[in-house]
Parts: C-alpha cells; structure tokens; sequence
C-alpha cells in the first residue's frame, strides 16, 4: 500500500493511507512494510506456524465445546442480577454531580482541542494530532477504556454535553415522541459503518478537511435527532455510545439492575445485553470491517480496487460492504439451522447475538494493538506541542505481536463458545441444548479459519 520506492517509507498514522490513487502500477510493488494497523508487518512473513495456530485454534474450540456438553448443563450467568457490590463512598464519588459535570467537560475540552487542530493546524498527520485523536486515541482507546471502566463514553460524549448546554436556552417547551421500538441500534450500526467507511476506504481519511467535514457532519445529524427525541437518543443512537457500552458488557465492572456499582464475572455482563433491533447489524459491522481491514492491504486486492472499472473508492466501499454482508450472512445461516435444529424459539437472530462480542473484541485487539500503543503517546506528544515526537516504535517484536494476534483471536472465540452454550442450556430442552450449539460451533470454526487466515496469510 505504500508509493512503489526502495526507500523506506515513514508508518503512517492512520491505517488507510491517503496516497493510494497515486499509484501508477501495482504490479511493481515492493513488498508490504509494517502497516500498525495490523500490528505485524508483512502479512507474508510472520514467524508463527499456519500450522500450528489452526492446530491450537480447533483444539481449543473443541475442547471447549465438549467439556461445556459434558460440564455445563444448565445457565449460570445472571445477566444484570450478579455482582459483588462496591463501598458505598465510592459509588457517591462515582455518581456525584460534580464528577459528571468533570468528566462531561473533559469531553467537551477535547473535542475542541481537536476542532482547533483541524481548523488551524497543518494538513499533515505527521504534524497535526486530529486524525491521531479520531483514529486512534477515540476509535481504539475506547477498546481498554470501556473494558476497564465500562461505558466511558457515556460520559465523554461531548455531544451529550452540548446537548445539555443548548437545552438550558430559553425555548418553547414541547412534547418529544418516544424511540420507535423497531429503531433499536440501526442508527448505531449505520454510524459505525460511516466510521469505518471512513477510515479504511475514504480517499484521503487524514485529511483535515476530510475529518472537518465528516466529524461537524456528525454532530449536526445526531444533535438534530436529539431535539426531536431527547437525551435518550444517544444511547441509541450514537455509534461510540452504543460502540463503548457493547465493549463494556465484557468490564468486570459493571451495575446491577438496582443500580449499585459492582464488581462483577464479566460473562454476567455479556448475558445481559439487550436484545434489540440492530444489534446483530451492529456487531457484524465490527466483525466485518476488521475482516475487510485484514484484507485491504494485500496486493492483489489493491490491484484489484486500483484497475476496476467502478474506480477506487467505489470498489474499496463494495468489498467492505461484502465482507459486512457475509458476515452477518453467516450468522443469520446459523441462527436458521440452529431454529431448524432445535425448533422455534424467541429471538431467532438477537438470542446468540451478545456471543459475537468477544470475537469482534478478539479482532479489534489482534487489529489495532501495535497502532495504540505506537502511535497512540505519539499523538499525546503531538497534542502537548512537542516537536520532537519520537518515531513509532512497537514495544513486542514479531513474534510476540504474531502470538498475541493469534491468542487474541482464538480466546475471543472461545469466550463465545461459552456465552452461546450458557444461552442455549436456557433456551432449549437439555436433550437439544447441544445440538443446537452444531450449528453456533460450526460458525465459530468458519471465522477463526477466516481470522487467522487474513493475519497469517
């Protein structure tokens, strides 16, 4: 994906890199160098066995499989019910006015930090931190933040925050109508393949004028449909909210259904994720666009895109579009078996839903954790004013980034595994509860085939 020179080449910030239309010949290209996105360089060249990593895959999903048919017989997860509860002192630290009101302006000052950068700040990634800030420190930092602290989001949100301050002007009062129960997390979904479209197909995604216009384009639609249905919009509605919270059912801290802060087995979490309209879009777009991440740098897919006829950035939105679909296609296949296996049951598509969560958590660590801990404190650096920002350095060689991409995306699977077994002993009568996960076990082994394939081939 780089310029064809025998120089090397600078690792860019972002992993899409603006001088894709400039390539004259494809054909000619070097081989690829370290693209952070990926976290290891050269997908043709990792020091890791293919062997052994699809060896170690299918043994631990199916010896998760059989000691979860022969062990586990009936639900032990509670959804929002578990958890040990926190001291008193610090759920009211935690939910004091004060605090939320700190970290709502923290929000709200960063999202200014970067406006500012974008307006006045030079067109140049290497020296400006915005595309940093969007790409990295929000789109991946979110990842360890919410599994760490829960739906941080919620609280950073600037646009809750404007929300707020704008709702507070004198105005007419009125009656807003209710959530439309079908709407679910569509508009969610919708958001975070813009995002991803943006980030991994967009011709120039670090462009300040790119991010200017698709970040203030953002606001306006959510901020608008917030004054038509209020502050519960966002929940719903806003593609990192809803992002954040999904990431967040893993957080071994969490809140009960009482709403006291606890600490918690973070499969309870996961089970008591809310089975709405769009969630199973929603997860599929992560699924998918990390699946189209790991392919969009090989070369015979950028000669592909680069020689169509449709152009680039049609081409490039068709193959992301293509992997979300066969994704969710396959997911859907499943749900249908499964029905057919074990007969009717609620929620033939949302039941086993919460189960992709770990995967596409798997994906998104394998994905993006050479990309946050390189260039996420160089961006930091950038922000502070230092000129002198240190070049990316990964701080695992190899082999170690080769292994832990591998147990990232094996463990997400297995942690799967479990959620859709727990789900199904308490869906279904015991004589099916097993033969109904065939179908979610066979799932599982098509997308780690299709994981490790991308990273280790």
């Amino acid at each position: 994906m780089t310029p064809p020179s025998p120089v090397p080449v600078p690792v860019p910030l972002v992993p899409s890199l603006p001088s894709l239309p400039s390539l004259p010949s494809l054909p000619s290209l070097p081989s690829p160098p370290t693209v952070l996105a990926h976290g290891i360089g050269s997908q043709h060249d990792l020091p890791i066995s293919p062997f052994y990593a699809f060896a170690g895959a299918f043994t631990a999903l199916f010896v998760s499989f059989l000691a979860l048919g022969l062990l586990w017989s009936a639900s032990r997860f509670r959804g929002d019910r578990s958890g040990l509860a926190l001291p008193a002192g610090l759920q009211r630290v935690a939910d004091a006015p004060a605090t939320r009101t700190a970290l709502r302006g923290l929000g709200l000052a960063a999202s200014l930090a970067v406006l500012l950068s974008l307006l006045l700040g030079p067109d140049d990634p290497a020296r400006n931190p915005a595309p940093g800030a969007v790409y990295v420190l929000l789109w991946v930092g979110l990842v360890p933040a919410s599994l760490l602290l829960g739906p941080v989001w919620r609280l950073l949100n600037p646009l809750r925050a404007l929300y707020r301050l704008l709702a507070r002007l004198p105005a007419k009062p009125r009656t807003r109508p209710p959530l439309p129960a079908r709407l679910g997390q569509w508009p969610a979904a919708a958001g975070l393949f813009a995002f991803t479209w943006l980030e991994l197909v967009s011709p120039d995604p670090a462009s300040t004028t790119t991010l200017l216009i698709a970040l203030t384009g953002y606001a306006a639609v959510q901020l608008l449909l917030a004054a038509r249905y209020g502050e519960r919009w966002f929940a719903h509605g806003d593609a990192f909210e809803v992002y954040s919270e999904l990431l967040a059912r893993l957080s071994p801290l969490g809140r009960r259904s009482d709403g006291r802060l606890v600490l918690r087995n973070p499969f309870h979490g996961l089970d008591a994720t809310p089975e709405r309209p769009g969630l199973v879009a929603t997860v599929c777009v992560l699924l998918g666009s990390t699946a189209y991440d790991g392919f969009s740098d090989n070369p015979s897919w950028i000669n592909a895109i680069q020689t169509s006829p449709l152009g680039r950035t049609a081409a490039a939105t068709l193959g992301l579009l293509g992997a979300v679909a066969l994704v969710a296609a396959l997911y859907c296949l499943c749900a249908a078996v499964t029905r057919l296996v074990c007969g009717p049951h609620p929620g033939p598509l949302t039941a086993f839903a919460h189960s992709l969560v770990p995967i596409a958590l798997g994906y998104l660590v394998a994905h993006y954790f050479s990309l946050l801990v390189v260039e996420g404190p160089r961006t930091v650096i950038m922000a502070l004013g230092t000129d002198n920002a240190p070049e990316p350095f990964s701080p695992l060689g190899p082999g170690g980034l080769a292994a832990l991409q591998v147990i990232a995306v094996v463990t997400g699977h297995v942690l799967g595994v479990i959620a859709a077994h727990d789900r199904s002993v308490r869906l279904f009568p015991p004589a099916r509860a097993v033969a109904g996960q065939l179908p979610m076990l066979a799932l599982m082994i098509t997308y780690t085939v299709g994981g490790l394939s991308l990273l280790l081939n």
